[in-house]
């Protein structure tokens, strides 16, 4: 770009009068740039439809399956017993009796860590090695292991090491931090004692018979090598000497086992289901699709299962709410007014607007920009075929009018639907099972379902729509409207370049001129001053 003059020698505001040629230049510019904007606007609205159909069709996944019309409902005559059902449950009364419930394996300290260690209080925050010395015995760090059952006979060890830094509390935070050990560890305060539990309830040591209190010490430790039947069971002394948690067996003066340490153990939920009696390592268990927890020991509850139509006329009220909705926003957006008048804003007539006339104006620029576009005004029609349709089954029901749904009479409502909530109450209560095949029956022709049917209209349109204006995630060529605005982008380029150029021609023109001019007024000011020089 050469040297610039700006009206020196004529007095002329060349930059201004540049300025004012440049705008009626870049009319055609302007008018590029406003087309690339709605086409952008366009695509935009075209992404906005698919997400509303994205909706839809991730709730025509629930309304395709058979759980949505065969909701159960459970009741139980006491909260003793409470139960939910899946579709799968078999309608019908249930008699349940709780003989007991299941309870998680626990041990503490016999007796008060200070009377077991000979203190006066035991800091939990301190250092053991500073409070107890030589009671804990060698060298540091130490290795500590105990022993729980996960329904195996051999039981899995856990070890952690304890450091001359390692306090009460921290100790017992590595035991329950401990990966698959199914144990928390605390230390009460008030009560001055280690406790250690199981996190799951159950009886989990299988190594042998339940405890015969008849039998000796003996016996009972030689019966298929069994060592105890706890479901914590310490190795080494640690654990007993120092936490007072202890695991071997106690036996009487007779030498009978009367238990294993201290260990309150985890117990199996023991049940009676319609007469027979079963086990569970919970207090919830699921039979014949229906799980029941138990609350509390009851000598009977009676748990009865029935059909939940509320649940399932609330599904599908729920999804000709939200299919009603969508067609009224594409039926909106088929039907709506353009305004010819208002293009989009450039960013010169903005500068000279409020934000509420940019407002107003968008409004109407942003009108109609999918009016009577063929792939929505296709999509209502497909969409409204698939609800008209008679589904061919063997069952009670083959058209949706005969469960109390209708299309309404405005044709100008885009094919809305219309629901008679008593005679669809009435159609599920009659046969939820011929509901859902009327709506899900993935066949083809004829007796193809009508979600089935609207699922394929909603997956074309959603693919047409995505040829046209594809997701975020595509690239301008993948889609038609990305290739038209890359070839606006060109289009655009080249001609703020033809721009450029003619700028700086007119600026060579005006820089000439205004040379000429003053070498017109030096040469007039030199033979001004001789004829001054004669006189």
């Amino acid at each position: 770009m050469g040297m610039r003059v700006g009206g020196l020698a004529t007095g002329m505001d060349i930059d201004g009068i540049v300025k004012d040629l440049m705008k009626a230049e870049r009319i055609p510019l302007d008018k590029l740039e406003q087309d690339k904007t709605r086409i952008e606007w366009q695509r935009d609205a075209f992404r906005d439809v698919n997400s509303m159909l994205l909706e839809l069709d991730n709730m025509m996944l629930d309304m395709k399956l058979s759980r949505t019309y065969n909701t159960k409902s459970a009741t139980s005559s006491n909260q003793a017993v409470t139960a939910t059902a899946a579709a799968t449950a078999s309608a019908g009364s249930y008699n349940i009796a709780v003989k007991s419930l299941a309870t998680s394996a626990i041990n503490a300290t016999e007796g008060t860590l200070s009377d077991l260690l000979g203190v006066d209080k035991l800091n939990p925050f301190t250092p053991l090695s500073e409070q107890l010395g030589e009671k804990l015995g060698g060298e540091f760090p130490k290795t500590i292991a105990f022993k729980t059952y996960h329904n195996n006979r051999e039981g899995e060890v856990h070890t952690i090491d304890i450091t001359d830094e390692d306090t009460l509390n921290s100790v017992l935070t590595k035991i329950t931090n401990l990966k698959d050990a199914g144990v928390r560890a605390f230390y009460d305060v008030q009560a001055d004692r280690v406790i250690m539990e199981r996190t799951s309830a159950g009886k989990f040591n299988s190594n042998g018979p339940e405890i015969d209190f008849n039998v000796s010490l003996e016996e009972v430790m030689d019966a298929k090598g069994i060592t105890d039947e706890n479901e914590i069971s310490f190795m080494g002394n640690f654990f007993g000497d120092i936490f007072g948690l202890k695991s071997d067996p106690v036996t009487d003066s007779d030498g009978n086992v009367i238990r294993y340490g201290n260990e309150k153990g985890g117990t199996d939920a023991v049940f009676e289901y319609n007469g027979i009696e079963l086990t569970s390592k919970t207090n919830t268990t699921t039979l014949n699709g229906i799980t029941f927890t138990f609350n509390d020991v009851t000598e009977r509850t009676y748990v009865n299962i029935s059909n939940d139509t509320d649940a399932t006329f609330n599904k599908i009220k729920e999804f000709v709410e939200k299919y009603n909705e969508i067609v009224e926003k594409i039926n909106g957006k088929v039907t709506e007014t353009y305004y010819r008048d208002y293009p989009p804003l450039t960013s010169e007539q903005m500068e000279e607007m409020s934000d509420r006339e940019i407002e107003l104006w968008e409004e109407k620029a942003r009108s109609g920009l999918l009016r009577r576009d063929p792939i929505l005004t296709n999509a209502l029609s497909q969409m409204r075929q698939a609800w008209t349709g008679r589904v061919t089954t063997d069952s009670s029901f083959t058209h949706f009018s005969q469960i109390g749904i209708k299309t309404t009479t405005n044709y100008m409502d885009g094919g809305k639907l219309e629901l008679d909530e008593d005679k669809l109450k009435a159609a599920l209560q009659e046969d939820p099972d011929a509901v859902y095949r009327l709506f899900s029956n993935n066949a083809t022709g004829s007796e193809r379902g009508i979600i089935n049917r609207l699922e394929d209209a909603v997956d074309k349109t959603t693919e047409r729509i995505n040829h046209q204006a594809g997701r975020s995630t595509h690239q301008p060529h993948q889609y038609a409207l990305g290739r038209r605005l890359k070839g606006m982008d060109e289009r655009i380029e080249a001609f703020q370049r033809r721009l450029k150029q003619t700028e700086d021609r007119y600026w060579r023109q005006f820089s000439a001129m205004e040379s000429a001019i003053q070498r017109m007024n030096e040469q007039s000011n030199y033979l001004f001053s001789q004829f001054n020089q004669q006189w």
